[in-house]
């Protein structure tokens, strides 16, 4: 967990952030859109499950997080499948 948050300070130094629940906007955008695989599964999830901009956005945060975990640079669909496994578990 330690390296994540190191990916983390890394990526967003000079941004104003520390952590991918901190991006919004266009910098969350450019860290966090998934591979056409995840985007795919994300805008269909965000359909099915009625998900509104602010749960849409969560789900790109916690996927980029499940990525740093384990040390990739995209995310991925399964990041995103993962990051979507939580979110039906929560609600």
């Amino acid at each position: 967990m330690s390296a994540a948050r190191d990916i983390q300070r890394e990526r967003y130094a000079g941004h104003g952030q520390r952590t991918n629940s901190e991006a919004e906007g266009e910098l969350l955008d450019r860290v966090a859109t998934p591979d056409a695989a995840g985007l795919k599964l994300l805008n269909d999830a965000a359909d099915r499950m009625k998900l509104t901009a602010r749960g849409y956005h969560r789900v790109l945060r916690v996927a980029r997080s499940i990525a740093d975990l384990a040390g990739v640079d995209c995310v991925g669909r399964v990041h995103v499948a993962e990051a979507l496994s939580y979110r039906r578990i929560a609600h």
